[in-house]
């Protein structure tokens, strides 16, 4: 029987605890930017038990995704894909993030269409960042939606994003409507696609931005929310298990909100002063 293949991309705790859940008994690609951070995932997991590969990739580059294509699919067939890379607004400009949030992440997602296995089943990580856009016109969600993968960043409102937070939360949008379109053309193979939005999850980079200078406004909008806490990349690993799972065949082409009510308190709640400055 050929070997099944789980293909993680971005290997952070997030994506970690995820994988971890769905590919016991199958062959663990990891995907990286960092070489260094890819290789030490690794060996944690083959400490657990997984058997593991490690390729570089960088998610903004259309060859290094058909190149990590290439190397999963030799490796047997890509039964789940989960994609938990990207770059937030403190991490880089403007065009990097929507080169590797907007831009890379469609591409993944069209590329590991054409080749994910009957029965198999994608997670895109999105933001609940995406979720603090007011509503975009039409023509803008279709665009973003169904547009040419090598013409989304050449849209005129694309273009004209000047703002790092603005450009993380178009492309999360982005995320979202691409998961929904994509969807139906992974549906032709009997495989399902969904992407998750969380809200603050304790991650190292969480961690990084809960003890620095924004650090105020990141308890304030803990605070200011339903939960009253921070999640856990486990709590995101049990609700993409559960995605993933036979339990959640009938679900595809979704977003799912996992932020705490972070965001039902930024539209209607006591976080809605952050609609003055985000």
């Amino acid at each position: 029987m050929a070997k099944q293949v789980s293909v993680l991309i971005g290997a952070g705790s997030i994506g970690q605890a995820i994988i971890r859940r769905v590919s016991a008994g199958k062959h663990l690609v990891l995907a990286d930017y960092n070489v260094e951070n890819t290789e030490r995932a690794a060996r944690t997991l083959e400490d657990a038990g997984f058997e593991c590969s490690v390729i570089q990739c960088d998610l903004g580059s259309k060859e290094d995704i058909l190149r990590l294509v290439e190397f999963a699919t030799s490796k047997g067939e890509v039964k789940y894909m989960v994609n938990a890379a990207g770059v937030s607004p403190s991490q880089a400009p403007v065009e990097e993030i929507l080169r590797v949030d907007l831009y890379g992440t469609s591409v993944l997602l069209e590329e590991f269409g054409k080749v994910i296995a009957e029965g198999g089943s994608g997670v895109i990580i999105s933001s609940q960042s995406g979720h603090r856009l007011p509503a975009l016109p039409q023509e803008q969600n279709e665009a973003l939606a169904t547009a040419p993968v090598e013409e989304l960043l050449s849209l005129p409102f694309i273009r004209e994003i000047d703002d790092t937070l603005k450009a993380y939360q178009y492309s999360k949008r982005c995320n979202v409507l691409r998961v929904m379109y994509e969807a139906t053309r992974w549906g032709r193979r009997g495989a399902t696609i969904n992407s998750i939005s969380p809200g603050i999850i304790i991650t190292p980079l969480a961690n990084d931005e809960l003890h620095g200078p924004r650090k105020d406004g990141y308890l304030r909008m803990i605070e200011g929310m339903p939960a009253r806490r921070a999640g856990t990349p486990d709590e995101v690993g049990d609700l993409a298990e559960f995605l993933m799972s036979s339990r959640g065949r009938f679900i595809s082409g979704a977003d799912l909100l996992i932020d705490g009510g972070c965001t039902a308190s930024y539209w209607y709640g006591d976080l809605q002063y952050l609609k003055a400055t985000h």
